[in-house]
């Protein structure tokens, strides 16, 4: 998959001034300077999972804020990007340079790529499972806002052709995916007048994506918004709620068979609504035409991969807590990072 390059921007104060940090990182800061220690160490990042790398790239940047005006040779970082697959174990991430310059951000940098790892690595399971098919993101409504915009990302990082929030897509480049939301239909009282609103109202670069699921029955809906915008149309989204059943394979049969009859073969069919890679499976499994799904709380809700960040080398000489090996590991994908493409404005 092509990579997706995220916009660069300056960490936050709360980050940069350590108030993210665990506090044991800020007080091992305090003893370090009142002592005068600050060796020239090696530290290496890696997870006891695989997975699709995601918030490494955000790291780079809290690094090159942090490493600026190091003496040369003491800031020399070594990284994965996002996107890249990783095996459980292997090295994503190391950093040479004095301890105290980046110490305090352990936990930032960890936290970076733990939560979104988890996102990229969930979309891609629901990407893979949709092939060829695309996947967009809809997640945005079951995290904190201040996230948004970085779950967005990260779905995409892991194959999603796009997300639904503004924030998101621009934070990868891309512009905002999204249909109607159920209550401007329920607030015209009719899914025609809402379609007919939306498209007078819209600039035309704005797909015409209209919910069919609100009022009628899907296949009906779907006919009758396609009467009235005819090719201007570019699709319809089935969202049925579980208590009606749910968007099934055989209802998406019908209503492309019913929209093909009608001559709307352009008009094209997205499923949402409790997707995850078992029901997507089963969508394709039963041969149900879908050509789009978007998947919300299954991406959203999957749990961060851990990482784990270990000092291996102290002024030059190898070193390990217990359970791990002396020195800096064979890492032979690792990449040497330029940090002043990095600095973020």
């Amino acid at each position: 998959m092509e990579q997706v390059r995220p916009v660069r921007r300056r960490p936050s104060r709360e980050i940069l001034e350590g108030d993210s940090a665990d506090v044991y990182f800020y007080r091992a800061q305090q003893v370090l300077e009142r002592e005068g220690i600050d060796p020239l160490v090696v530290m290496e990042v890696f997870s006891r999972q695989s997975g699709v790398l995601c918030g490494i790239d955000e790291a780079k940047t809290l690094l090159a804020h942090a490493l600026q005006g190091a003496a040369p040779g003491e800031a020399v970082v070594e990284a994965l990007s996002d996107g890249d697959l990783f095996a459980e174990r292997e090295i994503v991430l190391r950093i040479r340079a004095r301890y105290r310059k980046f110490g305090l951000y352990e936990t930032a940098i960890l936290g970076m790529m733990a939560q979104s790892t988890g996102w990229a690595t969930a979309a891609r399971r629901c990407v893979e499972a949709a092939a060829p098919q695309p996947v967009i993101s809809f997640g945005a409504r079951h995290v904190h806002p201040n996230v948004s915009e970085t779950l967005d990302y990260a779905a995409i990082v892991g194959g999603c052709v796009g997300a639904s929030t503004p924030a998101g897509a621009r934070l990868s480049g891309l512009r905002p995916t999204g249909t109607m939301p159920h209550a401007l239909v329920l607030m015209f009282g009719d899914t025609v007048r809402a379609a007919e609103a939306f498209d007078r109202d819209l600039p035309p670069d704005v797909p015409r994506i209209v919910l069919v699921d609100t009022f009628k029955d899907e296949a009906e809906e779907a006919l009758r918004v396609a009467d009235a915008l005819g090719e201007r149309l570019y699709g319809i989204r089935l969202d049925t709620p579980s208590e009606r059943g749910r968007v099934t394979p055989d209802l998406v049969t019908e209503v492309r068979a019913r929209l093909d009859q009608a001559g709307y073969q352009h008009v094209r069919i997205i499923v949402s609504g409790g997707l995850n890679p078992d029901r997507i499976t089963h969508f394709k499994e039963r041969g149900a035409p879908v050509d789009s799904f978007a998947v919300g709380s299954y991406i959203s809700g999957a749990s961060p991969i851990d990482f784990t960040g270990d000092l291996k080398e102290i002024d030059g000489k190898p070193i390990a807590k217990r359970g791990r090996i002396p020195g800096v590991t064979p890492s032979p994908r690792l990449r040497p990072i330029d940090l002043t493409d990095w600095l973020g404005s």
